[in-house]
């Protein structure tokens, strides 16, 4: 850091001017003479205290290094947040995921659990993390090119005019309401535009252990968009128990593998990795 130069008035001992100078008595001269000497000798010993003071002043100034306030609150690198969303992008849910990208995104997301944030996710300590509107980014089980991923659902593709949209988790963990949201684009005949709706699929939650989740069933709502937003929501009957199929209890179990306050992933209990990230 530059230090700026001692004030003139710290060393001057004449002033100049265009005056010839006026000789004073000898015995002035002298006295004068020998104030002039200690007053270089005092402005000398100023100057060595100033430079040998220099290098202390300027370690003193120099400014902190940058703080990495992300890895600093988490506890992770945020590069491996990074990593794991650049691995999923481009994927369409999942959908569109190859097996060398179902590969590539698992390994980021273990990448990223190992890390941790400060070790394995507690829910009994993090539960108000849950809270919120999630967004869900991938799904590995949306590969098998069907709604439903890891469980049954209806398929992709031509065989049934369905679009998805967006994919929502909705969790209240006060009433402990666990709702997952589908926006759906319905195809219809032509000339007839297609049809928009969201499905909400309501479920209750608990806590298993120090991580784990356990959704049970409790209804489906259907609701219309755009030029049949009019209509009233249309609640799906649900199958009787007893007429099950054993792949479809209504519950479901699936782990928090990590979490922060804008990142979710889970792993299912039929090994389906999701990621979420706060919407």
């Amino acid at each position: 850091m530059a230090m700026a130069a001692p004030s003139p008035s710290f060393c001057a001992t004449t002033a100049s001017s265009g005056a010839p100078p006026v000789l004073a008595p000898r015995s002035l001269r002298s006295a004068a003479a020998s104030s002039a000497g200690s007053s270089s000798r005092s402005c000398r010993e100023q100057g060595r205290n100033m430079r040998r003071r220099l290098p202390v002043c300027a370690t003193a100034a120099a400014p902190p290094p940058p703080v990495d306030w992300v890895g600093a609150i988490t506890g992770t690198d945020p590069s491996l947040k990074v990593k794991l969303l650049s691995a999923v992008s481009g994927l369409n849910r999942g959908l569109a995921a190859s097996q060398e990208d179902l590969q590539r995104a698992d390994a980021a997301a273990r990448e990223l659990e190992a890390a941790g944030g400060g070790g394995p996710v507690d829910l009994s300590k993090d539960l108000d993390k849950l809270q919120g509107r999630w967004r869900l980014v991938y799904s590995s089980g949306f590969s098998s090119r069907t709604l439903g991923g890891s469980r049954p659902g209806p398929p992709t593709g031509r065989l049934l005019p369905i679009t998805l949209g967006q994919v929502f988790q909705r969790i209240d963990v006060v009433s402990r309401d666990f709702d997952n949201i589908v926006e759906l684009e319905l195809g219809a005949p032509w000339p007839l535009p297609p049809v928009e709706a969201v499905a909400t699929l309501a479920h209750k939650f608990d806590i298993i252990g120090t991580s784990g989740i356990k959704i049970t069933f409790e209804k489906t709502t259907v609701k219309t968009k755009g030029n049949l937003s009019q209509l009233p929501p249309l609640e799906v009957p649900r199958i009787p128990d007893n007429l099950r199929p054993p792949s479809n209890t209504g519950s479901g179990e699936f782990e928090v593998t990590y979490l922060d306050d804008d990142t979710r992933v889970t792993r299912g209990d039929k090994g389906e990795l999701r990621v979420f990230v706060i919407a």
